[in-house]
């Protein structure tokens, strides 16, 4: 297996993984009116598929021959377990983030769902491990919850505003102000499930017994595939919008949509496997702060590719854009206190 040994290798890596981690709903907007839970299906099949290939290229090169195959076998299969069962719960979480983005936008889902995720894995793992920072644990939470108020605050009065637009040019379906809660709300149930995976996915990386990266990311894969096709049970029947959907309505879309959906998931797959890498335990070097920032930073990525590029706060006026742009400087700060948080006391 390849793997980094030194800061900078750190960096380029969780650099990939903030760009892809905040880029790959991107696809899902370029496919424009396909309902995100046939997009789903896609993103499944393109992490597998990506994680084959790395499991039989990048994850058996290296000087110490020791293969993917080698790293798989070698492992309990109770870290198996943790890392199938973590899998579960992240994709039962990044689906309901996806239902999110469907109703709200990136610019809305990204840093709710993540912001939630952040504190609640941040808090789960300070009690299990609590030799990190408190203080800066708590001023991180603290930003976090401030700016996740503006944006959803900047949201709310978005949707009030566009509203009185469609009224005022006589094209409202009713008098009846929408509501902004389905999007919040999706989007932090999504944050508070994938909070809660990161303790099984240590176990599953356990020094000792635990799973490599490649092995992981195949494990991961096999996991979100399978854990679709259950949860789309539900998503297709009882649809955060629009009508139920069947399995043959898959087949019926079109094979450009097939295509960006299998590219989401490759970049997602790419994104994962460089912080697996990353967060290998088996090495005396341990991540600094700015390498754990990076890892984390994803949601302002996603953020930046709402508001910039595909204008999700268009039409909104001076107190939307400011409580926006407050957000994502707040955020950035909550991400600071968190990374640094965790590299306050060393091992």
């Amino acid at each position: 297996m390849i793997l980094p040994f030194s800061d900078t290798s750190f960096i380029l890596l969780m650099l990939l993984c903030m760009v892809c981690w905040g880029s790959w709903p991107v696809f899902y907007k370029l496919a424009k009116k396909y309902r995100f839970e046939l997009f789903y299906f896609d993103f499944g099949f393109g992490l597998a598929l990506i994680a084959l290939i790395c499991a039989f290229t990048v994850g058996n090169l290296g000087f110490d021959g020791f293969n993917f195959t080698d790293d798989l076998m070698n492992a309990r299969k109770q870290e198996w377990l943790f890392a199938l069962l973590a899998a579960m719960i992240f994709n039962f979480g990044n689906m309901l983030t996806m239902a999110a983005i469907s109703v709200a936008g990136m610019a809305v889902a990204f840093p709710m769902a993540f912001g939630v995720a952040m504190i609640v894995g941040s808090w789960m793992n300070y009690l299990a491990h609590p030799g990190t920072s408190g203080v800066l644990m708590l001023g991180g939470t603290l930003l976090i919850i401030v700016s996740l108020i503006l944006d959803s605050s900047a949201y709310t009065h978005l949707r009030i505003l566009q509203h009185e637009s469609l009224a005022r040019a006589g094209k409202a379906k009713s008098t009846r102000r929408p509501s902004s809660m389905k999007g919040i709300v999706l989007a932090m149930v999504g944050g508070l499930v994938m909070g809660t995976f990161a303790p099984l996915l240590l176990r599953a990386q356990d020094p000792e017994d635990g799973v490599g990266p490649y092995a992981l990311l195949f494990l991961f894969s096999i996991s979100v595939v399978f854990s679709t096709f259950v949860f789309n049970l539900f998503f297709m029947n009882l649809p955060v919008e629009g009508d139920p959907l069947e399995i043959a309505d898959y087949f019926k879309a079109e094979i450009k949509n097939h295509i960006l959906g299998v590219l989401a998931g490759a970049v997602w797959g790419i994104g994962a496997l460089a912080s697996y890498v990353v967060a290998t335990p088996k090495r005396e070097i341990h991540p600094s702060g700015l390498v754990t920032m990076l890892g984390q930073a994803a949601p302002l990525v996603a953020a930046l590719w709402g508001l910039l590029l595909w204008k999700e706060f268009k039409g909104g006026d001076t107190r939307v854009k400011a409580f926006g742009a407050v957000m994502l400087v707040l955020f950035a700060g909550g991400l600071a206190f968190f990374s640094y948080a965790a590299v306050s006391v060393k091992p």
